[in-house]
């Protein structure tokens, strides 16, 4: 596939038209998030489907642009990363640690962001977090930033590691922390496959499937379907595979592959 039809099959699957005019600004970037957290679900559904997570640009790509389903970090930003290069975007993936909480923050790799440049100034883009920021934050420290998910600030630890926070009933709760240094997806590997093999990965535990929309944000559990609209939230649950499966295709237009025997 060339480059222009490999674009214009990508912002298709963003509901935004051949004739954009999309080029590497602020406007453009912010845009391009936005619609792809509302149009991309964060899923962890070939993990249970047994269907192996290899990040090849050329795979994800068939995956979540030509066969329009989701994906976790590494697939979401991976994708995300090349499209935003091939309009000209600079960019560098970036290794993250996850905030567990009392367990502290994750390994090195745990999860995959981008660091975008434009102009003189740099963002944090993100499509694979799941429930985050609905437009890239800037790389400035110390400052809060609104954003329609809420406040968030970024800050620089001493031994040179950003660190992202929200606002959560008046106190900062960090997200995640990463490292500036630019990475390659390859280096993400070992890690994701601890992620949909190990016993030890939440991601092996239960299936997820969530989506930004225009008023909130739909989440498919194993025994929950959580629907948030404009700060109402209403929970169904969820009795059987056979309902996990009709919600998923309602909702989100992914079907559960056929087994083949």
């Amino acid at each position: 596939m060339e480059d222009r039809e490999r674009i214009d099959a990508y912002l298709s699957r963003l509901l935004i038209g051949a004739d954009h005019g999309l080029g590497p600004t602020i406007e453009s970037l912010r845009l391009l998030q936005k619609r792809h957290l509302l149009n991309v679900p964060f899923e962890n559904l070939d993990i249970h489907w047994k269907r192996p997570i290899v990040l090849e640009p050329k795979r994800l790509f068939e995956k979540i642009i030509i066969d329009r389903h989701g994906g976790f970090c590494y697939e979401l930003n991976g994708v995300f990363n090349e499209l935003l290069r091939d309009l000209g975007f600079q960019t560098r993936l970036v290794s993250a640690r996850v905030f567990g909480g009392e367990r502290g923050f994750g390994p090195e790799f745990d999860h995959a962001a981008i660091i975008v440049t434009v102009g003189r100034s740099e963002y944090l883009a993100d499509v694979g977090f799941g429930d985050f920021a609905a437009e890239p934050l800037q790389l400035f420290t110390d400052i809060e930033q609104h954003d329609r998910e809420g406040v968030f600030m970024i800050r620089r630890n001493p031994d040179g590691a950003f660190e992202v926070a929200r606002m959560v009933s008046g106190s900062w709760v960090p997200e995640y922390r990463f490292d500036p240094l630019g990475r390659d997806l390859s280096e993400f590997a070992e890690m994701c496959d601890f992620q949909q093999f190990s016993a030890e990965s939440h991601f092996t535990k239960g299936k997820v499937c969530s989506i930004l929309t225009d008023g909130g944000r739909k989440t498919l559990t194993d025994t929950k379907y959580i629907v948030t609209r404009n700060g109402e939230k209403t929970e169904e649950q969820v009795a059987s595979d056979d309902r996990f499966d009709e919600i998923l295709m309602r909702e989100f237009r992914i079907a559960r592959p056929v087994q083949h025997l």
